[in-house]
């Protein structure tokens, strides 16, 4: 059972795809790929309903101009730097391809930025294939549009039983699902609190992670580090929220720890 649970929860964080930097080296915020291009997806469908997207990435533009975090960043994650995004795109012939492809890099790095909070300064795109007809829309709900985390649960794999005890700070059994103990749980009610954050998550099922760093230079003493990974609400700046919220989890503890935060999903 514990390799079953261990195998779903890698299986968990692959799926997510790398954790690309929220803004700039301050902001220590991170976003799973897959919920970037999700949101990205569904822009692309909207503004350019003649073109089916194909094999999104998102990587540093230049990784030697990347910046070192301010906050230790999650296992995988882009350290805060310029970001490009590459895609291949199929499209019918209703506009010229090079007209199409400039109206689908700009809806993509709208979304990107202003949507998103993502610092893409490029975007690369690859026509593949011509199309007789416009491709037909994703479903609303599915992980391509949403590019959510799967939480469909399953023996011993870390999904919507603990997401319905995080979401509920207080219940039976809340600290045990949220991570941190009796602080852990504060933090999550801090969390559940601010404008956006729709539900917290967890990739390896702790939505809340306390732990020590090493000093750092000047500091005399080590100095506490809260992870804590959420949902974003429709509506609302990934960057934002996240921002909104580091600044609530740092007030809420009285030793104010170093903060980052890990969106997950778009809701």
């Amino acid at each position: 059972m514990m390799a079953d649970r261990w195998t779903r929860m890698v299986r968990q964080q692959v799926g997510l795809g790398r954790f690309l930097p929220l803004g700039g080296p301050y902001d220590g915020a991170w976003i799973a790929e897959r919920a970037a291009s999700g949101v990205l997806r569904g822009a692309a469908e909207r503004d350019v309903p003649e073109v089916r997207l194909d094999g999104v990435r998102i990587g540093l533009a230049d990784p030697g101009e990347a910046a070192e975090p301010a906050v230790p960043a999650p296992p995988s994650a882009l350290p805060p730097g310029p970001l490009r995004l590459t895609a291949e795109f199929a499209a019918t012939a209703a506009w010229p391809l090079p007209e199409t492809a400039s109206r689908l890099r700009t809806a993509l790095a709208v979304t990107a930025t202003e949507r998103i909070g993502l610092d893409l300064t490029e975007v690369d795109l690859r026509v593949t294939e011509l199309l007789d007809t416009e491709p037909p829309a994703s479903r609303p709900g599915t992980p391509e549009t949403r590019g959510g985390t799967d939480t469909s649960g399953g023996a011993g794999m870390p999904g919507a039983a603990e997401s319905e005890a995080a979401r509920a700070p207080g219940s039976a059994g809340v600290a045990g699902a949220v991570g941190g103990g009796p602080e852990g749980e504060r933090v999550a009610a801090v969390v559940l609190r601010v404008p956006g954050v729709s539900r917290l998550t967890g990739v390896w099922g702790l939505p809340v992670r306390l732990s020590e760093q090493a000093p750092a230079p000047g500091d005399a003493l080590p100095r506490r580090h809260a992870r804590v990974d959420l949902a974003v609400a429709a509506g609302f700046r990934p960057l934002e929220v996240a921002r909104a919220v580091r600044a609530a989890v740092a007030e809420a503890l009285p030793d104010r720890p170093t903060v980052a935060v890990l969106v997950t999903d778009l809701d």
